[in-house]
């Protein structure tokens, strides 16, 4: 797609005016309309203003900045690369700090990057397919096969991971997300009708059966919002954190084994 269909398109699914959009670019709503019918032409310092005004996801802006003519901006790493390891270093020693309790990075289709041992006990009776990489952590929490026999309120949490998923896939459109959204819609009940449902104010907490009791887990979301490299704006940490005591005993029972 030209560049004046990508901005145009990107500004009505941030459904942002064009008024909206000059102002936070530093430009004129003038300037805005004629760039979205292509009657002028950005320069590239203009190109990364209107990108950086609409919260375009990094790998999307190199490609908004090709479709005006110009190279990307923003490199795109390797996960292996030793450029990264101190990135991957850090995170590692997070979820280190976070034992006894589980934590995850995944990347934008939820596939596994790095985890902590207690996120390997929590899943350790789940089919072994599913843990053959690459690892997806959504497929793992909600296949049959997987943790989804465990969960209690499987209702409840399977929406809860769709739901976010679905506002990912709609804000940052990706087919293979799209993909694993149907797939995943495909395993879990209907959603549920009741209007009051059973969870804290703040949170969903995901309840998992287990041989210690019954655990409830709350989870948190890191991401690195300042990040110029395509592969490393794209890694969140989700993080597993006790929602009552009990849990919190459970969980460090089970590090101890």
């Amino acid at each position: 797609m030209e560049f004046a269909g990508q901005l145009r398109q990107w500004r009505t699914r941030r459904r942002v005016s064009q008024l909206e959009l000059a102002l936070r670019a530093g430009t004129t709503q003038r300037h805005v309309s004629f760039l979205e019918r292509g009657r002028s032409a950005p320069g590239r310092a203009m190109v990364v203003r209107l990108a950086e005004s609409l919260e375009i996801p990094l790998r999307e802006r190199n490609a908004l900045l090709l479709s005006a003519g110009y190279a990307p901006a923003y490199a795109q790493t390797a996960l292996d690369d030793p450029e990264l390891a101190p990135v991957i270093g850090a995170l590692q020693r997070v979820m280190a700090a976070h034992m006894p309790y589980p934590a995850v990075v995944i990347d934008r289709h939820s596939d596994l990057v790095a985890a902590n041992d207690a996120f390997f006990r929590l899943v350790a009776d789940v089919d072994p397919s599913l843990l053959q990489p690459p690892v997806n952590v959504a497929r793992v929490v909600l296949h049959p096969r997987g943790l989804a026999s465990r969960i209690a309120n499987l209702d409840e949490w399977a929406w809860h991971v769709l739901d976010n998923l679905g506002r990912q896939a709609r804000r940052d459109p990706d087919d293979q997300l799209e993909s694993l959204i149907a797939e995943l819609e495909g395993y879990v009940p209907e959603r549920p009708r009741s209007s009051g449902p059973d969870h804290l104010g703040f949170s969903v907490p995901l309840r998992l059966r287990s041989d210690l009791g019954e655990l409830r887990l709350l989870t948190t979301l890191t991401y690195f919002g300042t990040a110029v490299d395509v592969t490393v704006a794209e890694l969140k940490m989700e993080a597993f954190l006790p929602a009552d005591a009990a849990t919190a005993a459970a969980l460090n029972e089970l590090a101890g084994r």
